[in-house]
């Protein structure tokens, strides 16, 4: 299961929001993957969100494999759009 979404909050995918984004992510069973700007990393990892250095307006995948893949995309693209309290 994949969805596409862009990144709405003015400062991007900073720490607080990346530690945010990957501890929802732990939440799930499920092998979660952002790709963006041709690399794809593992949800699960701060070291590698951080490193794709997205901005307000990029674009991402949230791509997720397993039992509880649906749960997992859905609640990173909420957490996504909703600018993570931003």
């Amino acid at each position: 299961m994949e969805k596409n979404v862009n990144i709405k909050n003015a400062s991007g995918l900073h720490a607080r929001p990346a530690g945010m984004f990957v501890k929802k992510a732990a939440e799930f069973k499920s092998i979660v993957e952002v790709i963006a700007k041709g690399k794809t990393v593992n949800a699960k990892s701060i070291m590698g969100i951080m490193s794709l250095g997205l901005g307000q307006g990029d674009e991402l995948t949230v791509v997720a494999k397993g039992e509880d893949e649906e749960a997992a995309v859905n609640a990173l693209v909420e957490l996504i759009e909703g600018g993570f309290g931003e």
